[in-house]
């Protein structure tokens, strides 16, 4: 079946997903003058997981942001270069 230019979805795989990862990104208003903090990740979720993981930053006194950046960050630390 052949799609058309109205059934594009949202955001396209890149060509080049190194290239793509290593491009130069321009920090959002919000986060000018923290240089930690200068991309916008989007995931799709359940709102069920939404709310868990809402509840658990809350019981932390802490924001949702905050707790997933510390938990992508222990994660995936920065290394050697060797894939997890």
């Amino acid at each position: 079946m052949k799609r058309n230019d109205a059934d594009k979805k949202f955001a396209a795989r890149p060509s080049a997903p190194d290239d793509w990862v290593k491009q130069a990104n321009r920090p959002s208003k919000r986060c000018q003058g923290n240089a930690n903090y200068t991309a916008r990740l989007t995931v799709d979720i359940t709102p069920e997981l939404r709310g868990r993981i809402k509840i658990a930053a809350f019981q932390r006194g802490i924001t949702v942001a905050e707790m997933l950046r510390d938990l992508l960050a222990r994660k995936y630390p920065e290394s050697s270069g060797e894939p997890q």
